[in-house]
């Protein structure tokens, strides 16, 4: 591995914040009344989807809470791709409700929401006041605490500095953050991952492994970014068809929640690439999973991309377990692109088009994909004519090149 970095990576100011406290083990999620209460809260407002509450994997979160003596009020509508008017729904019962702190219990959406209304919670106006784009407010408060107990090991949100939301009157989604809106403290326990059913590990998983493979290749990446998506990629490339296989391998499905976590941590400090840039940008236009939709998308843009780091995706070939003693950088590089179309496959990730999209969408979808901040750290230049091909590729339009 070198450090010939790109210039605009050369001459940016690189900064490496960690604001969550990640603290994990079997059977954790049993302290979190203890630890919630050090942090000050009295009544906090628990954040989940309906799916989780009605399946009862809040409980033990719930009764945790109440035994430590920390009041509980529920929200539990969380929506996937959360928009802003589920957003400003949370913060009107986190203030009549008088919480004082947040606990996110679910997937990404569940915690980007939580982490949307800590914002609401702190700030005047909207979330979409706070839009990570020219001429948009700085967030300037720190968001009340905010605990993430994560239910899937895939966003990473429970370390990251962001939240995805959903603006619905212009299709789009959009980020916020940075260190003010990241949980003060997330809690890892792999036993509330068992009953995550195998489409969900796929997806959730891939998103991890693209989490990691983005932000190791891009232009911005730093060393200690790179340490922990290597280690990610590690995990994931290890774990991830053993928890699909078996739901309740308690080792794999601890490995794929650090590996999610890790990810997470190289994703939180700075940017992705052009799989985020689609994906959240499709996401913003059709009803799709996030992960699933970064999944189809993974095999193409690392064909795309390869060219633009060959050493990094060699070395991520390694990170995968493929034996590489025998071949050129090249050939290391393409084999790792080989082997994610390979694990799409083998974890029966649906294609774009069965997931609800059209090809006739392909250029609105390339487009669209040009406004996402993402592009810019992308290890290969982007325009339209490139994110076509990649579509292109995701509808099997256009011929495979590796």
């Amino acid at each position: 591995m070198t450090l010939n970095m790109k210039v605009e990576a050369m001459n940016k100011f690189h900064t490496f914040e960690i604001p969550t406290v990640i603290k994990h083990g079997i059977g954790a999620v049993m302290q979190v009344g203890a630890e919630v209460k050090k942090l000050g809260v009295t009544k906090a407002l628990l954040v989940t989807d309906p799916g989780i509450y009605q399946a009862g994997v809040t409980n033990p979160v719930v009764e945790s809470l109440q035994e430590a003596g920390v009041e509980v009020a529920v929200f539990n509508k969380v929506e996937p791709n959360p928009p802003v008017r589920l957003v400003a729904e949370g913060s009107k019962l986190y203030a009549e409700e008088n919480c004082n702190g947040l606990v996110a219990v679910g997937g990404g959406s569940s915690m980007d929401t939580a982490k949307a209304i800590g914002v609401e919670a702190t700030h005047e106006g909207t979330v979409l006041d706070y839009e990570a784009a020219e001429g948009k407010k700085p967030l300037e408060n720190r968001i009340p605490p905010l605990t993430t107990i994560p239910t899937t090991a895939g966003t990473g949100s429970e370390v990251t500095q962001w939240a995805v939301i959903t603006d619905e009157e212009r299709e789009f989604k959009f980020n916020t953050g940075g260190p003010l809106i990241a949980a003060h403290l997330t809690i890892i326990d792999p036993e509330l991952h068992v009953s995550m059913p195998p489409h969900v590990t796929a997806m959730t998983g891939v998103d991890a492994l693209a989490h990691a493979i983005e932000c190791y290749t891009m232009k911005f990446a730093q060393p200690i970014t790179d340490a922990v998506a290597l280690l990610a990629i590690e995990y994931a490339a290890h774990y991830i068809r053993r928890a699909f296989a078996d739901g309740e391998d308690l080792e794999a499905r601890y490995g794929m929640a650090q590996a999610a976590m890790l990810a997470g941590l190289s994703y939180g400090s700075e940017s992705a690439g052009a799989a985020h840039a689609m994906s959240q940008t499709l996401g913003g236009i059709i009803p799709v999973a996030h992960g699933q939709c970064v999944a189809a998308m993974m095999g193409p843009v690392m064909e795309y991309n390869w060219k633009g780091y060959p050493e990094k995706f060699a070395r991520i070939a390694k990170a995968f377990g493929i034996d590489t003693s025998g071949m050129t950088t090249e050939e290391a590089a393409k084999a790792s692109v080989n082997w994610m179309y390979q694990l799409v496959e083998d974890l029966e990730i649906p294609s774009l088009e069965e997931q609800g999209v059209s090809p006739d969408m392909i250029e609105r979808l390339a487009k669209e994909a040009m406004k996402d901040p993402q592009t810019v750290g992308n290890p290969r230049d982007l325009n339209e004519k490139a994110y076509n091909w990649i579509y292109k590729r995701c509808f099997q339009l256009t011929p495979k090149t590796v």
